[in-house]
């Protein structure tokens, strides 16, 4: 039994939200294998661990089992290439209530070019963009895993996307901004032109 099953099996999922501040950035620091070196006060407040029970543990000590294993799959073959990756995810509280982010990474590298940390942000995401999109296609990632595993989930979330002729991100960033659009947050870049505003998306959203 691998360390993410015992967690699993450790903590009794609970189909309850995480009560926080919606306006904080949690954020982390792993090294290049995904070891936590370090966690804000928001992060230890969100997942109900304390700081030290989170040094030195794998980050999927928060993966929730709604999670599709693919989305992961991407994120880290991503970074890996040293390329920054915005994600939807599903964490998992030391209390087993669930909470929804979207990432934002910074790559540090030594002097040849290695990656040796991660620095990661997260956000809170619009409920509606998670009931409505998000919450159905991971669903449906997920039971194509358990029916003919990762490599046909992966097949299925390409041919979702090529339909969208999105990428993952350029999907996600879609729905983010029209659902933020329509609450009227960021009514002040309508007048942007399009390419800037694809540009700066995600700094804007991460403050940065």
């Amino acid at each position: 039994m691998n360390q993410e099953n015992q967690l699993q099996n450790r903590i009794a999922v609970i189909d309850k939200e995480v009560m926080w501040d919606k306006t904080q950035v949690i954020m982390s620091k792993t090294n290049a294998f995904g070891i936590i070196e370090y966690a804000n006060e928001v992060f230890v407040d969100v997942s109900g661990y304390e700081d030290y029970e989170l040094m030195g543990q794998p980050h999927n000590i928060i993966r929730h089992p709604d999670m599709p294993k693919v989305i992961f799959k991407v994120l880290w073959e991503n970074l890996k290439q040293g390329k920054n990756f915005h994600a939807i995810v599903k964490n998992l509280a030391k209390s087993g209530r669930y909470y929804w982010v979207i990432t934002d990474f910074e790559i540090a590298k030594d002097e040849n070019g290695v990656i040796v940390n991660y620095f990661a942000r997260r956000q809170s995401v619009p409920q509606e963009v998670i009931s409505l999109h998000i919450e159905p296609l991971y669903k449906k990632l997920l039971q194509i895993e358990a029916a003919s595993g990762v490599e046909f989930s992966e097949k299925y979330l390409i041919g979702f996307l090529e339909e969208k002729k999105r990428t993952y991100v350029e999907y996600i960033k879609e729905l983010i901004y029209e659902q933020e659009k329509a609450q009227s947050k960021f009514a002040q870049y309508e007048t942007e032109e399009e390419d800037e505003e694809h540009k700066g998306f995600f700094k804007r959203l991460f403050n940065r």
